[in-house]
């Protein structure tokens, strides 16, 4: 039960004393009210006409029920109301129907950026070695991650779309930061480049892309976004990765290249022990990264940058 205006016009409601229900208004045939159509009151909240702030919808001809005293059309003593209206009026408005969304091209920039240098890196190690062991490596499967996630966020920034989930884009920051951190922090010494194109794709997938994706999330994403229950989503991977490594490297045959990805996890040189104890000490390096990311998310500074308003923060009228 309810009234359509398309184009805004009177529609009668009962008033509060006449005979349908114990008598609504003094001559009992309601007053009117007025049903905006497009492009009237495109804002919600007290209009002309309007005292007890009635929500209309944003700016668009759109269906207004009026409910009855039992429910929609209870007692229907006053056709087609079903009884006459006990509360205010209301329908729900989306916050972009109020606040427009606003397009961020340096941001969408950025992360193209971002994602171009992951891509460019993974492109240069698959040109000077084996697909299927620059594939392996953690390094190359996080900037991977990176490259579609950043390319995925640089379109809707670009598009004035809804940013991506925190749970995805945390994910992103977390095994890239890990990257970076075990690369300078355990692998670099041992490192040595065979090319200059070696060394590039070395400094975008283990030094570039960490340290922008951190940029990114420190100057770019909203932060209050992630939660602690996203932390066991997050550490699916890491263990994932561990087995698929130790059962690649036991189907390889013996030969000049060692069989798995890095020397912490070479069980020819190590054994099993030694490397699901350094497993261990990775998989609590993840959970204390993602822990710090969760606690600094809480309390970081959103660096803002320009804004549209409609109307100052404080009292006053409209800008």
């Amino acid at each position: 039960m309810g009234a359509w205006a398309s184009a805004g016009r009177p529609l009668r409601v009962p008033d509060r004393k006449g005979p349908a229900f114990g008598g609504f208004g003094p001559e009992g045939g309601g007053k009117p009210l007025w049903v905006p159509g497009r492009g009237a009151f495109p804002r919600v909240g007290s209009e002309p006409g309007n005292p007890e702030g009635v929500a209309f919808g944003p700016g668009r001809g759109q269906s207004l029920r009026v409910p009855g005293r039992e429910g929609w059309g209870g007692h229907d003593r006053s056709p087609p109301y079903g009884g006459g209206m006990t509360g205010p009026l209301s329908t729900h408005v989306p916050a972009s129907a109020v606040v427009p969304p606003v397009r961020r091209p340096y941001t969408a920039a950025f992360r193209a950026l971002v994602a171009l240098a992951a891509v460019t890196g993974i492109v240069i190690d698959l040109a000077l070695g084996s697909p299927g062991r620059v594939l392996s490596y953690f390094t190359v499967q996080s900037n991977l991650f990176v490259a579609v996630v950043f390319a995925l966020a640089a379109r809707r920034a670009w598009s004035a779309r809804p940013p991506l989930p925190a749970p995805l884009t945390g994910a992103a920051l977390l095994y890239i930061s890990v990257t970076g951190l075990v690369y300078h922090l355990v692998l670099a010494a041992d490192v040595s480049s065979s090319s200059p194109a070696a060394s590039l794709a070395t400094q975008l997938l283990h030094t570039a892309t960490p340290l922008a994706a951190l940029l990114d999330w420190l100057l770019l994403t909203r932060p209050g976004d992630l939660r602690l229950r996203h932390t066991p989503w997050w550490l699916l991977y890491p263990p994932a990765y561990l087995l698929y490594s130790l059962a690649r490297g036991a189907l390889l045959p013996p030969g000049p290249t060692a069989r798995y990805p890095y020397p912490f996890l070479d069980v020819d040189t190590q054994g099993y022990a030694a490397v699901l104890g350094n497993a261990s000490v990775l998989g609590l390096t993840f959970c204390a990264l993602a822990t710090l990311m969760i606690g600094l998310d809480r309390v970081r500074p959103y660096v803002r940058g320009p804004e549209n308003r409609i109307s100052p923060p404080g009292p006053g009228g409209l800008k």
